[in-house]
């Protein structure tokens, strides 16, 4: 596991590389929604692959990794924003140049697919990324002011404090536990196990989240994780959205809070549900590698620094 570094903050005038390291997107989609940013006084910089189409993906493998590469090799470019998730992220990093990586530190940001790419830059290149909504996300019509907030503290260093201010969470297990986060989409972190790129929870926070998993999958993937010692290692559970997570295939079903107490709770380590982090609105930002704290008495996720440098 490389040493961690952070990133630098992002100045008024600074430019915001956009890309698709996995599937490919609507261009006129990506250019209404550059607005939002250009509008917080940042300059935007479109790469090739948003308009690339090979099969469901942006472009082949290696033109998806070579622009990722670019995007951190070019000192104008100060912050990668994800386009979008949906696949294909696991089929570039073996191509993707971690040493290049940490010798040019810069925002890195995305969710969903983006989760294979965030486990593997934390392993071989150390740096702090972002679990944050993506472009697309600002062009939806109901835009949650949160969500657009998560954006504009990239601009100073600011440090998460999520309380039941922003939503009602639930304790499954009563603890406090300390440690770096980690995680992301559960079929994603799932996706890592056996490969370069596995997720350590060792002493971390694990957070997870998934969109349209009927909770017979959501099981299985839980499984698999408490079968790898995901659980039993990790100092704290966070659960975030689990948007459309529920039975259609079969009807006869588990909840997902069922499914939860099954694979979760029997780690015994302090766990909280209800966080609005994911496929949800509004999706708050989460720095990858910062320490933090959590309590279920005080209903309390705190990082102990910001996710940049100032």
């Amino acid at each position: 596991m490389a040493e961690l570094i952070k990133p630098k903050r992002l100045s008024p005038g600074d430019t915001v590389g956009i890309m698709a390291p996995a599937c490919w997107v609507d261009t006129e989609q990506v250019k209404a929604a550059s607005t939002v940013l250009e509008k917080m006084g940042l300059q935007v910089r479109l790469g090739d692959t948003l308009n690339k189409k090979h099969g469901y993906l942006a472009g082949t493998d290696e033109e998806r990794a070579g622009e990722l590469n670019a995007m951190f090799a070019d000192p104008a470019i100060k912050a990668i924003i994800c386009a979008r998730g949906g696949y294909g992220t696991g089929r570039i990093a073996d191509l993707l140049d971690y040493d290049l990586i940490r010798a040019n530190p810069k925002i890195f940001w995305g969710y969903s697919d983006i989760t294979f790419l965030h486990a593997a830059i934390r392993r071989f290149a150390g740096l702090v990324t972002f679990h944050g909504p993506m472009l697309i996300d600002l062009g939806k019509d109901e835009l949650h002011p949160l969500t657009v907030q998560n954006y504009e503290t990239l601009l100073r260093p600011s440090v998460l404090r999520y309380t039941e201010e922003i939503s009602p969470l639930q304790t499954l297990v009563e603890g406090e536990a300390v440690g770096p986060i980690v995680g992301g989409n559960l079929s994603l972190i799932v996706s890592t196990l056996g490969t370069p790129y596995e997720l350590d929870t060792k002493g971390k926070l694990l957070f997870i989240e998934d969109i349209d998993e009927e909770p017979y999958r959501v099981d299985r993937m839980l499984n698999q994780l408490k079968h790898a010692g995901k659980f039993a290692n990790a100092a704290g559970i966070l659960i975030g959205d689990f948007h459309n997570c529920e039975p259609d295939k079969r009807k006869v079903s588990f909840t997902l809070e069922e499914v939860f107490h099954h694979h979760i709770v029997p780690a015994g380590k302090p766990t909280l549900s209800g966080f609005k982090i994911g496929h949800c609105s509004p999706n708050i930002a989460v720095p990858f590698g910062i320490g933090a704290r959590m309590s279920t008495y005080e209903k309390l996720l705190a990082c102990t620094e910001p996710g940049v440098e100032a």
